[in-house]
């Protein structure tokens, strides 16, 4: 599966060998803010081992600008229980210089794309917040869902505590499709990607 949704990004599934520039665009992120509760970079294989566990079912995309690995985007379940099979929820990590340039909408209308052929209609997105300016928390992740048609859930306060500090958390949440009322059976990305 290779496509382009935007003219200077080319994104494809992400493979293994992928793992090394993913996780340095993920480090920052871990070590320097609090949109990710993670606190101890994983290990390589560990990084790995997520990606691989995850291509099983669900899509995990990088988008590359000149070659270079410029961010990244995949699914993953909202709970494991087979009834919640036809909703995923996503994360995405984008590399500073490629802040605001539409990667991440292009990254999404992806995910979007695959998942609703995944029999997939409910996205979701578990995003760190806080009612005050935070030099660790910006606040553009819940105003990229906003543009993007999410809509704001619900709310948990002060259930995240990093850099010293408590942070809320919210789920926003988007239909992607019309639901039908008999939906057919999920269908794994591991077997999906060989049709794209």
């Amino acid at each position: 599966m290779e496509k382009s949704s935007n003219p200077s990004f080319f994104i494809r599934q992400a493979s293994i060998e992928d793992a090394p520039s993913l996780l340095s665009i993920y480090r920052p992120y871990m070590e320097n803010t609090a949109i990710t509760f993670e606190e101890d970079l994983p290990a390589l294989e560990d990084f790995q081992h997520r990606m691989t566990s995850t291509l099983e079912r669900y899509p995990y995309l990088a988008a590359l600008s000149d070659g270079r690995i410029a961010g990244y985007a995949y699914a993953g379940p909202f709970h494991p229980r087979k009834a919640y099979d036809h909703a995923a929820e996503l994360s995405i990590y984008i590399a500073p210089p490629f802040h605001h340039r539409g990667l991440g909408k292009a990254l999404y209308g992806q995910l979007e794309s695959i998942l609703l052929s995944q029999q997939v209609f409910n996205l979701y997105a578990c995003i760190a917040v806080t009612r005050r300016e935070d030099p660790f928390l910006p606040k553009d992740s819940p105003l990229f869902h906003r543009s993007l048609g999410f809509k704001t859930l619900g709310r948990f306060e002060k259930c995240g505590y990093k850099f010293g500090r408590w942070y809320d958390m919210i789920w926003m949440g988007k239909e992607i499709g019309k639901r039908p009322l008999h939906p057919g059976a999920f269908i794994p990305f591991s077997q999906l990607s060989s049709r794209l």
